[in-house]
């Protein structure tokens, strides 16, 4: 049946990206709400060309980036999190732990969306990436300033190593 025999749009399903979307979360302009994109800066920059990488900007979060959520089945978000944890304190959540923490957890950022919308897009279009994982960061603070704080800029390496250890471990 054609669409307008059904009144039903045909839903274009993406192609799925081959390897990993590293994806950087933040507004570099309020110190340490910027960490995600100060990782994926770095790993871009220190990693070019890896294969099976991929890394992306993603500021400070729209709609616009649910096609890349969904166009791959290896997702890692780097961003800042509310941890209950010293500042620069990095931990790492997969899979369904991912899941659970975006969905419940404190929402200390200033983006136009929040992760959790985006991932609750995937998932009702079918989309939702299978491998999945969010390196979160505590920040200090999100006052002014272009530069993360001392304690979250020595975390920014740290971070790097639990993505490129999930990378690996993914595609072994």
């Amino acid at each position: 049946m054609s669409e307008r025999e059904t009144g039903v749009a045909a839903r274009e399903v993406p192609e799925k990206m081959a390897g990993v979307l590293v994806l950087g979360l933040g507004n570099i302009l309020l110190t340490d709400e910027g960490a995600g994109v100060h990782v994926v800066n770095r790993m871009a920059t220190e990693h070019a060309g890896a294969e099976g990488m991929e890394f992306l900007d993603g500021g400070t979060l729209s709609f616009t980036l649910a096609n890349a959520i969904v166009s791959t089945d290896a997702l890692i978000v780097v961003d800042t999190a509310a941890l209950d944890a010293p500042p620069g304190t990095v931990r790492v959540f997969e899979g369904d732990a991912m899941d659970q923490f975006v969905s419940t957890g404190a929402k200390s950022s200033v983006h136009e969306v929040s992760l959790s919308d985006l991932l609750a897009i995937a998932a009702l279009e079918g989309l939702l990436p299978e491998r999945r994982a969010l390196v979160g960061i505590q920040p200090r603070d999100f006052d002014w300033g272009d530069q993360p704080t001392e304690e979250v800029a020595s975390a920014i390496p740290v971070a790097c190593e639990a993505v490129l250890e999930i990378t690996r471990r993914w595609q072994s």
